[in-house]
């Protein structure tokens, strides 16, 4: 089967995840601080140099997920290599991705905020840490305005600017959404956008994008497309009246 191009659709951000081809550690090991630190500071000088807005980032110990805008279709593919070619030049030759990022068109003003939380909650949801703010390689302590280097970095995308008139007050506002995560709908759509590889948002939104977008922003519909319906038979003519004279004498017709 083909793979899908990639998808994009000017200023709407993406939620994209890639995983490592080897894992870094287990989640029941000890963090491998000086690898992921390395990585942490490559994703950042990636994001500068192809001038990715990266609104949200966590690094794991098997993967890495970013939420950004890409200013072209091709940006988040070459942040993406650009971490890729120096991991492979520092920490591990050969292959490092296990596949293909996978990443989602992701609505602003619905879906911007929940993505955020979806990506941060990730070291939580995998049993890293027992809060998002522990753990030091993502964005969530920029986000709850906790000192360190992964705060000093990022482009807050203006539904968190949204979050409150203060620093603290957007600080306080998000730091309630992480700490109660998603609800299981929310979290299932997040996901099955991302690993389907297509457009999340409301259809007013999918609307506005899909004649801007790359390619569909949606899974086909399944089995084979119905045929047209025959058009409908013309009714019978009657047939013309003879009158009764020329019934009699046909030569007269």
């Amino acid at each position: 089967m083909a793979r899908l191009p990639r998808l994009y659709a000017p200023q709407v951000p993406q939620l994209a995840q890639v995983r490592f081809a080897h894992p870094l550690a287990a989640p029941a090991d000890p963090a491998p601080a000086d690898k992921l630190d390395l990585l942490a500071g490559w994703l950042r000088d990636a994001a500068k140099d192809h001038a990715v807005p990266v609104h949200g980032w966590v690094l794991l110990g098997d993967r890495l997920a970013v939420l950004a805008t890409p200013p072209g279709p091709g940006s988040l593919s070459r942040l993406m290599q650009a971490v890729g070619r120096r991991f492979a030049a520092r920490l591990q030759h050969g292959r490092v991705y296990a596949e293909r990022y996978r990443s989602a068109l992701v609505q602003p003003g619905r879906w911007v905020l929940p993505a955020l939380v979806w990506l941060e909650r990730l070291p939580v949801q995998y049993h890293y840490v027992d809060r998002a703010e522990q753990w030091p390689w993502s964005s969530a302590t920029r986000h709850l305005g906790n000192n360190g280097p992964a705060s000093r970095w990022g482009t807050e995308h203006v539904d968190y600017w949204h979050e409150g008139n203060t620093p603290f007050d957007r600080q306080a506002r998000y730091g309630q959404r992480l700490g109660q995560g998603l609800a299981q709908a929310d979290q299932r759509r997040i996901e099955e956008a991302l690993f389907g590889q297509w457009a999340l948002g409301d259809p007013d939104f999918l609307a506005g994008i899909r004649p801007l977008a790359t390619r569909r922003l949606g899974p086909a519909a399944r089995g084979r497309p119905r045929k047209a319906a025959p058009p409908p038979e013309a009714p019978p003519q009657a047939a013309p009246e003879v009158s009764p004279q020329a019934a009699a004498d046909p030569a007269q017709e």
